[in-house]
């Protein structure tokens, strides 16, 4: 028996009807219709013998399509059946290359060994060598030298044995221009941020210099850099020597950190920016300051001019009123018939007249002594306050939040006691030399009334 499938079988039954159907029509509209039913049969006969040819050749059309689908079929399982084959052979093969691909790498360490680890230090070492030659001032000299170990020491396989080479003489470098003082010209960075040629002297990787000014590496340029701030003047003075020595022993300022020092120098603060740091209080004890001691410069020079004139009024037989004895002598002058009492009041409110100005602005020297050193314990107290409060905000992770108010604190008291101890040597000297004039008006009017009295004495007992 047959089987057609759905659509074969779908065709038949299509065609089947489509020949019933042209049948009937064909019989209607045909002119020679049959007369008679010998005639209607013949026709009847004819058609179904033509409808039997057609439905022959449409099933041998299909039978022939159906075995050709059939074939194709065939080839199809065919092939699905030659591809799994070929799967479970690649999934074989490739279980069998996993199996010795961990057998190989097993075998592959345990030949290693020692050698594995070494490797290792070797990387490790790699690393290393890259970082100090990358900050080093000999890679200023020669740029680039370090690009060689930065495969190496990222590598995960085994070294080559150029790439030993290489890590060896960079050692064997690093360690020989240790030792070596070398001049050459290269690029540097000025402080305005320009790029000249100029002659580097290179001490080692201890310090570099130019003519005048001392230089840093910056190893994301390659370049030398100078010092925004240089070190004292007495090592840039040896600069310029240094760069012209050809031969010999020359003086040269080295920095024993690598140029860490150096580099810590740019921020070390100016004496304005300390003075900064102390704030509007640093800046009033320094105007205290300032005002005490032209004060005390204006009262040292004016008590000199005093005293010698009140010297010279000692030694000379006139009175001159240009000096406080010359005034109080004219005052015993002018009342030399007055009795010992009346006398003693005169020259007492002579020199009462005369202490007022000898004695003037002495006092606000003191004053200012006194206060310079409070004012500086004010700032130490805010300075404090601000780092307290520094420390409530932030903790206490980063110093430089608390650098601030300790640095007002300190030099707040610093000020302080640098304007209070020079104001108390200067109101001493101030004091003393009005002490000693004023002394010398007392002892000279005393000596005036002791000689008033002796001359009423020997006048009553001459009476």
């Amino acid at each position: 028996m047959i089987r057609f499938t759905p659509k074969i079988r779908g065709l038949l039954i299509a065609g089947a009807v489509a020949s019933l159907f042209t049948g009937v029509p064909a019989v209607a509209q045909d002119a020679s219709a049959p007369q008679t039913l010998d005639q209607l049969l013949q026709q009847v006969r004819r058609g179904s013998q033509e409808a039997a040819e057609r439905n022959k050749q449409r099933e041998a059309e299909f039978r022939a399509a159906r075995n050709e689908q059939a074939a194709i079929l065939d080839k199809a399982k065919a092939a699905l059946n030659q591809e799994l084959s070929r799967s479970q052979q690649l999934e074989q093969e490739f279980a069998k290359g996993e199996q010795q691909l961990g057998e190989l790498t097993a075998q592959l360490q345990e030949r290693m060994g020692t050698l594995g680890e070494l490797f290792g230090v070797v990387r490790q070492v790699a690393g290393d060598t890259r970082g100090v030659l990358d900050e080093s001032l000999i890679t200023g000299q020669f740029p680039g030298r370090a690009k060689p170990l930065e495969q190496l020491s990222q590598s995960k396989e085994l070294p080559s044995i150029q790439q030993l080479q290489e890590l060896w003489f960079l050692l064997q470098q690093e360690m020989t221009e240790t030792g070596r003082v070398a001049k050459f010209d290269t690029t540097i960075i000025n402080t305005d941020g320009e790029q000249l040629q100029a002659p580097v002297v290179r001490v080692g990787p201890f310090v570099a210099f130019t003519d005048g000014a001392y230089l840093r590496f910056e190893p994301g340029q390659a370049k030398f850099v100078e010092l925004g701030r240089q070190p004292a003047d007495r090592l840039v003075r040896l600069t310029g020597p240094a760069l012209e020595a050809q031969s010999g022993l020359v003086d040269v300022g080295i920095d024993p950190s690598r140029g860490q020092l150096l580099s810590l120098l740019i921020q070390e603060p100016t004496l304005s920016e300390r003075v900064d740091q102390g704030g509007v209080v640093g800046y009033v004890i320094i105007g205290i300051g300032i005002i005490g001691v032209l004060l005390a410069l204006e009262r040292m020079i004016n008590l000199s001019i005093t005293g010698a004139k009140v010297r010279g009024q000692m030694k000379a037989s006139e009175i001159r009123k240009n000096n406080p004895l010359g005034r109080v002598l004219a005052v015993y002058d002018e009342n030399q018939h007055a009795d010992v009492e009346t006398l003693e009041l005169k020259l007492d409110e002579a020199i009462l007249k005369e202490i007022p100005k000898l004695e003037r602005g002495i006092s606000t020297i003191k004053v200012f002594a006194a206060i310079a050193p409070l004012l500086g314990l004010l700032g130490t107290v805010t300075g404090m306050i601000k780092t307290f409060q520094a420390i409530t905000l932030f903790g206490t992770g980063d110093p430089k939040l608390m650098a601030g108010g300790i640095s007002e604190a300190l030099v707040t008291t610093v000020l302080g006691l640098v304007v209070a101890i020079p104001m108390v040597l200067l109101y001493s000297l101030c004091a003393g030399r009005a002490k000693s004039v004023i002394e010398v008006l007392e002892e000279q009017s005393a000596g005036l009334i002791a000689q008033r009295a002796d001359e009423e004495h020997f006048r009553d007992r001459a009476a």
